[in-house]
């Protein structure tokens, strides 16, 4: 065997100095690499406490952390291999050896960095535990940039071992386009889980109201979002649609804005009427939470008056702001009786008569007492109940 071997390396025309200078060679660089790998490493660590590097820096240290030693030997005999003067094929042979060792360590260090920094990403846009929602973005991003990273070093690979990897590309691309308009609508659901992911316009336990529903946010799945509804029941939204739609999100409100109208008989006094504003503002200023901004009186017409009143609630809270206007309504409602204003639309009043017998004439008494009857019933504005007259 040993004489097999000697004959190998002399068909080579490798001499006993070069395959001990190979030898040397493939040690010294194991050693180095090994020693610049923990020399790199700490000075990460290092890195890793600054506030502007301290992020890439971690990806980095833990990157490199995997990187195993049958790499660092592997590379060091590719080193050794390289100073010998092979003749072809070998030499050919050995630069492929080269491109699949380097090309596999980078696609296994770019496979790490991307699980890590997407982990690291999404831990940083939620802060404290990773939840249910983020766990699935998570996923799929790791997963589809990892797929990515894979694709391209076999067919990098391939093309490296001289086959046409153009055909196999295009095949790939009519391929996937076939498949994404079979199933355009999964991948655009899918998509937009992504993105609800990534651009959070809701999460999980927030209250959100958008087109034809409204409830609080379950679960935001691959293909669907779950919300449950008011009554108790749960909707389930395709997340395409969901965010073709405006959202509104109730659990980002920091304060909220109220306009409301109250309305008085037409019959009230100006001087009354005067009072009003003031009176409401003091009403509204006497509430915890709530910062009055205006009331006045917006409309006059045949019907009733209006008062318009607009105020903020300093918190969100749904029911502190349905406590705060109960409490504004009945104090409004008492005020309207100490003023004795009336909260009555204008009076309405209804004429009753009987038509006439057919052939009959309608003597000119009766109407003008008709007609007197309709002028008293336009002219009555100003009472507080209405009347109801009846003509025989």
């Amino acid at each position: 065997m040993n004489f097999h071997f000697v004959d190998f390396f002399r068909s080579l025309n490798i001499t006993l100095p070069n395959a001990l200078f190979a030898l040397g060679a493939a040690v010294a660089s194991y050693l180095l690499m090994h020693g610049a790998l923990i020399l790199v490493r700490k000075r990460l660590g290092t890195l890793s406490t600054d506030r502007d590097h301290g992020t890439i820096a971690q990806v980095l240290s833990k990157t490199l952390a995997h990187t195993g030693a049958l790499a660092i030997i592997a590379t060091a005999i590719l080193i050794g291999l390289s100073v010998l003067d092979l003749p072809e094929p070998w030499n050919t042979r050995l630069g492929h050896l080269w491109f699949f060792t380097l090309g596999i360590q980078i696609a296994m260090f770019l496979h790490r960095a991307v699980k890590i920094g997407a982990r690291r990403y999404f831990i940083t846009h939620n802060p404290g535990a990773v939840d249910q929602q983020v766990t699935i973005a998570h996923t799929v991003a790791i997963w589809l940039l990892q797929t990515a990273v894979w694709v391209v070093f076999v067919l990098a690979m391939l093309s490296n071992l001289g086959i046409n990897v153009s055909t196999f590309i295009a095949s790939l691309g009519i391929g996937g386009i076939a498949i994404a308009l079979a199933v355009q609508n999964i991948l655009g659901d899918l998509f937009a889980s992504m993105s609800i992911a990534l651009d959070k316009p809701f999460e999980v336990g927030d209250y959100i109201s958008a087109k034809d529903y409204a409830g609080t946010v379950e679960h935001v799945g691959l293909k669907t979002t779950r919300l449950r509804a008011q009554g108790g029941e749960q909707i389930v939204v395709a997340n395409a649609e969901l965010l073709r739609s405006t959202v509104y999100n109730f659990r980002r409100m920091e304060t909220r804005r109220i306009q409301f109208a109250l309305r008085a008989s037409p019959s009230t006094p100006p001087q009354l009427a005067a009072k009003v504003p003031g009176m409401l503002a003091d009403i509204v200023k006497r509430r915890d939470k709530a910062r009055f901004d205006r009331a006045h009186l917006k409309t006059v017409d045949q019907n009733w008056i209006e008062f318009e009143i607009v105020y903020t609630m300093l918190e969100a809270s749904y029911d502190l702001f349905m406590d705060t206007q109960q409490a504004i309504n009945l104090d409004a409602m008492q005020m309207f009786a100490d003023l004795g204003i009336s909260m009555a639309p204008r009076p309405q009043h209804v004429l009753l008569q009987e038509a006439p017998a057919a052939g009959a004439d309608v003597r000119g008494d009766e109407q003008q007492a008709a007609n007197e009857v309709v002028n008293a019933a336009s002219g009555d504005a100003d009472q507080d109940t209405p009347s109801l007259i009846l003509k025989h």
